[in-house]
């Protein structure tokens, strides 16, 4: 039985209890979506005890339990709506916020793949050695860096212009991950 992805009222109000954790390391829904999708498509299943302090930062705050039961149950259901559509062999189409000028970035989502690869980071040195499918990851790291202070790490030296289609590659990139990550796990 297919997950129901969550409806834009439950994203609204998981992005809301996100912004509540107020934390600098904590986690927009932008960059759990993709944080998400590097956990599900790697080498390794990361418990929920590794994960969570990652997606909240230093500190969690709930009002009550039930504030917390309705956090773990958006945050299962996307999970689950995430892992079928990748299961399923169907691209799964990132959740991209856009910025105060209307405009989609994508820097948070790169950045939270990449937070989502630290967990089993060797094996994922794995798919970079990998000559037939290593490429499918740079995307990914052009995103992640493009503001990065050392200008050695940006792969694009001036602003990036062609979102749509590195979009549409790590699309394909966390689909090829899944496949070979899923095949070496067999």
């Amino acid at each position: 039985m297919k997950s129901q992805p969550l409806t834009d009222t439950e994203l609204d109000q998981l992005s809301a209890i996100l912004a509540r954790f107020g934390d600098e390391r904590s986690m927009n829904l932008e960059q759990l979506d993709r944080f998400l999708a590097a956990l599900i498509c790697g080498p390794e299943l990361v418990p929920p005890s590794k994960y969570l302090p990652e997606i909240w930062g230093d500190q969690t705050v709930f009002e009550d339990a039930s504030s917390a039961q309705v956090f773990m149950s958006l945050l299962v259901r996307h999970w689950n709506a995430i892992a079928d559509t990748l299961n399923s062999g169907e691209a799964y189409l990132p959740l991209l916020l856009e910025d105060e000028s209307g405009i989609t970035q994508g820097n948070g989502w790169a950045n939270g793949f990449l937070r989502g690869m630290e967990f089993g980071k060797e094996d994922w040195a794995l798919l970079f050695e990998d000559e037939e499918h290593g490429g499918s990851l740079v995307p990914i790291f052009a995103l992640a860096n493009e503001h990065n202070p050392d200008p050695e790490l940006r792969s694009y030296h001036q602003p990036i212009r062609a979102r749509p289609q590195l979009s549409q590659m790590i699309a394909a990139a966390r689909w090829i991950a899944a496949r070979k990550f899923l095949a070496v796990l067999s």
